[in-house]
């Protein structure tokens, strides 16, 4: 498995997001809730950023889109499609070339029918084939224009969120936790659809707390925690935990209920307490003091992990690999 070139519909470099809060009347105080963020998403591939709640993740959401809070500020660059997002240019591709398939049913409007919030409104010959075939493709009779979302199963209003993100015929489709207390078949069917979507050439960034999820469906998973990327990898490397980097991502695969449901110590730092150097440190096993300093992000084996203890272990056999990778996934 060489780490080819493909061409980039997403790339995110160093992505920070923080917010102004008030801290004791009058003083300012800048609390970082994401630092250094890398994520790229490739033609025909799901990415997967997991991470457990309170990690930052949808905000990674909101920051691509453009609908940060107003006390929220964002450095770093982002790319779609290889030109650089600008604030601008977000609010032209959002909802139309960038869609979002959000966490909740509940942003289906309880007091109108869903024809008319698939289409926007929209009531053009155009407009109305365009839901038809969408209906049509993921299983939804045609009445279902017509209903209440109170009148829709759990399935179906999961189904018409995504006919509605694909009305504007996206390249990206952003899906935030999209599949929370839905029973494991439904959450398949939700992941083979987007599956679907990326196979016909287009990308799907998939943010989510559910590894296990994650694993079958994606291409490539990124570790997010405490607010940082700590590791992309190659889903087949979650095979065996010899080829996985970081300590986190070991500590999550012992976690999976396959691999025993073991579980590490202590708790993801709250932004406002954030450890010197590695994010990770106070809860590792590897940790020694030269890990208070900066971590910088390495190519190791086909992936990239954010951490100095990671063994080059098996690079003799992976070598001229690392070159190849460090455009491909950077």
């Amino acid at each position: 498995m060489s780490c080819q070139e493909k061409h980039h519909i997403l790339e995110i470099s160093n992505l920070s997001v923080s917010f102004r809060q008030y801290d004791r009347g009058t003083n300012q105080i800048n609390l970082p809730v994401i630092t250094n963020l890398n994520v790229s998403v490739h033609d025909g591939e799901i990415v997967a950023v997991v991470g457990s709640s309170g990690s930052g993740k949808s905000l990674l959401a909101h920051a691509i889109l453009g609908i940060l809070p107003y006390n929220a500020s964002l450095a770093g660059e982002i790319y779609f499609n290889q030109e650089l997002l600008t604030e601008e240019r977000k609010k032209q591709v959002r909802g139309k070339e960038i869609a979002l398939v959000p966490q909740s049913v509940n942003y289906l409007d309880p007091l109108m029918k869903v024809g008319l919030q698939v289409r926007n409104g929209d009531k053009s010959p155009g407009v109305m084939e365009r839901m038809k075939a969408l209906f049509r493709k993921y299983h939804l009779e045609q009445e279902t224009e017509n209903l209440y979302p109170f009148e829709c199963s759990g399935g179906m209003s999961r189904r018409i969120l995504l006919s509605t993100a694909l009305m504007g015929n996206p390249r990206l489709i952003i899906a935030d936790e999209p599949t929370p207390g839905m029973e494991l078949s439904l959450a398949k069917k939700a992941m083979e659809d987007f599956r679907q979507f990326a196979d016909e050439g287009n990308g799907v960034l998939l943010i989510t707390h559910d590894i296990e999820l994650a694993l079958e469906v994606a291409d490539r998973i990124v570790v997010f925690y405490a607010g940082t990327t700590v590791e992309e990898a190659l889903v087949s490397d979650f095979e065996s935990l010899e080829k996985l980097r970081h300590p986190y991502t070991k500590a999550l695969w012992r976690a999976m209920p396959r691999n025993g449901f073991e579980t590490i110590p202590g708790s993801q730092p709250y932004v406002k307490e954030l450890p010197e150097g590695c994010v990770f440190g106070p809860r590792c096993p590897l940790f020694s003091e030269e890990c208070e300093g900066e971590i910088p992000e390495r190519v190791v084996r086909c992936g990239t992990v954010r951490c100095i203890k990671c063994e080059e272990d098996h690079s003799h056999h992976h070598h001229g690999r690392e070159e190849a990778h460090t455009h491909a996934g950077s």
